[in-house]
């Protein structure tokens, strides 16, 4: 993807950190020789190095992955659209605002691994830790008779792009204005990366 100096990731803590944040991501699977590789939208857990996540056994990514282990694994979260009038400030005329959108991205290609067995409850337990904490839940080897139609996957990750795009290429006025609209209209998320990455006075 593109990225601009100022969209940049610090440093690999400042992307790590916010994958660690999100549920939900997509696996891009091009196996070999396929015209289309398969993707899936699927929850997952990153657990500081490498992302974990189950699928259905009959599920076509797992046969690509047999394939080729050499997966891309896709994030973006916070999204906010800023509307023309909100780049206007002062003086400036709101009708010629440029919009733009505001997310944070983080692209990881991985070698995947296929997980049966005590690897693939180990995969479940910290997915429900994660998803479910505190609750009580049964252990999943209760489920032994279902566990065959399920498949885990570990992605060691190989190399990762990482865009935090929040207006770190305009001035404090600007982004202070844009600030105080995604206050108003309830962005939590892009306010807090926009703020995060470019303090504003």
């Amino acid at each position: 993807m593109l990225i601009h100096p100022w969209d940049a990731a610090s440093d690999d803590d400042e992307w790590r950190a916010w994958l660690g944040t999100q549920q939900v991501g997509t696996l891009i699977a091009p196996g070999r020789g396929r015209a289309v590789p398969v993707v899936v939208p699927t929850h997952f857990i990153w657990d500081g190095s490498e992302v974990l996540l189950h699928l259905a056994r009959p599920n076509p990514a797992l046969r690509a992955v047999e394939e080729d282990p050499t997966v891309v694994f896709s994030v973006h979260g916070d999204w906010a659209y800023v509307p023309s009038a909100w780049k206007a400030v002062g003086d400036e005329d709101p009708t010629l605002g440029v919009p733009t959108s505001y997310y944070a991205a983080v692209t990881l290609v991985c070698e995947a691994t296929v997980l049966e067995g005590e690897q693939l409850l180990e995969v479940l337990r910290a997915q429900l830790g994660a998803f479910e904490p505190g609750s009580a839940v049964a252990d999943p080897v209760v489920h032994e008779r279902r566990l065959p139609g399920i498949r885990g996957l570990r992605l060691a990750v190989r190399s990762a792009e990482a865009k935090f795009k929040y207006g770190g290429n305009v001035d404090a006025a600007h982004r202070s204005a844009v600030a105080a609209q995604l206050q108003a209209r309830g962005d939590e998320g892009a306010l807090a990366q926009l703020l995060r990455r470019t303090p504003l006075a």
